[in-house]
């Protein structure tokens, strides 16, 4: 049977309020998916994951975001950057320009000599929209500038000083 004429602005309505298809299954199926970017953090202190975390849950959290990074970078990798402090890698759209990454800290751009930075400041501040444990959002900007550099290049926010990141814990 074709959907009544109603139909369309009845969907278009539940979409714009975000309520339940009630053609679909129940909520309760996904009830257990976080969706946090459909939140606003700005409320939290910096540094915060949220209210409702407790220590021990924060614990829980550092332990799956180291295993995600050294699954992310590899064995090889994460212990050199745990060794070092650092990962290194090189643009591949500025000739001679290095980015460090560091777990927590903003992208240092390092240039090799006579090379001049496209940006005014040595860091780079990328934040994600909502608390991440460092380690986590480390493997994933690991693969930003490794995969996505123009993505980088274009929200990156060229600071003077460096500083821990605001929406890490």
């Amino acid at each position: 049977m074709p959907p009544s004429p109603a139909a369309k602005p009845a969907a278009w309505w539940r979409r714009l309020f975000r309520l339940p298809n009630p053609e679909t299954p129940s909520d309760a199926i996904l009830s257990d998916v976080e969706r946090p970017w459909r939140s606003r953090w700005d409320h939290l202190p910096r540094r915060d994951p949220g209210p409702n975390l407790s220590m021990a849950e924060r614990r829980q959290a550092h332990v799956r975001a180291r295993e995600v990074a050294r699954l992310t970078l590899g064995d090889a990798l994460w212990t050199r950057c745990r060794r070092e402090g650092y990962l290194d890698l090189r643009s591949g759209t500025f000739p001679g320009l290095t980015y460090r990454l560091r777990v927590g800290l903003r992208i240092e751009v390092r240039c090799d000599a006579g090379v001049t930075s496209p940006w005014p400041y040595p860091y780079l501040c990328i934040n994600p929209k909502y608390p991440l444990p460092e380690e986590e959002f480390f493997a994933q900007l690991y693969l930003y500038v490794r995969d996505r550099e123009d993505i980088v290049i274009r929200v990156a926010a060229p600071q003077p000083w460096d500083q821990t990141l605001g929406r890490t814990f």
